[in-house]
């Protein structure tokens, strides 16, 4: 077992791949595909525990294990909700808009997707980690976000909508990865 939780493997996963983006591949050598019976991951418990594989490379492991076997638009969520890596935040928006049925127009949508992958931080602007994505402050007024100005219970009613879609598929994904996990026997509890 290396994670307590789902949530804590997919955070740690992603927060990994953004941290440094070379030499990363040093599990590759300790993997063994249908080792144990079908574990394909059953090595890396082992190789942590023993102390040969470091826990970047568990976490490499994961990132990538997962990136192959869930469904594309689970992983886009998870990687919008959950990754610090601005590109890779930035292409999983893109992909992730036009699969939400919505009555609202075109631009809506995406300005609701984004602001829900990149919610509005407290604090000072320019007080923040230059590594984050920040939106100007005007960019979540969701008057703007409808230039035909429908009322306001409307544009709530959209962005619920929206937020509700994005909040399943993550749910979605989570379970998805927790099975995964789960089996491979790589955390304590099947939990978000």
């Amino acid at each position: 077992m290396i994670y307590f939780t789902v949530l804590s493997a997919v955070v740690s996963a992603l927060a990994a791949e953004a941290i440094d983006n070379t030499s990363k591949q040093a599990w590759q050598k300790l993997y063994q595909p249908g080792f144990d019976e079908g574990h394909d991951l059953a090595t890396l418990s082992r190789s942590v525990e023993s102390g040969s594989l470091t826990r970047m490379d568990a976490d490499c492991w994961v990132f990538a294990r997962l990136h192959s076997q869930l469904k594309p638009r689970h992983w886009d969520a998870l990687v919008a909700k959950y990754s610090t890596h601005r590109a890779r935040k930035v292409q999983s928006i893109g992909r992730l808009h036009p699969l939400i049925a919505s009555h609202a127009p075109k631009l809506f949508v995406v300005s609701a997707v984004t602001a829900w992958a990149i919610p509005k931080l407290k604090g000072a602007e320019g007080k923040r980690s230059s590594d984050m994505i920040v939106l100007p402050s005007e960019f979540y007024d969701v008057n703007r976000w409808d230039p035909e100005a429908r009322p306001e219970r409307t544009r709530r009613r959209w962005k619920k909508g929206v937020e509700d879609a994005l909040e399943e598929m993550v749910s979605e994904a989570l379970t998805e990865a927790g099975k995964l996990l789960e089996y491979e026997g790589l955390t304590l509890q099947m939990a978000a």
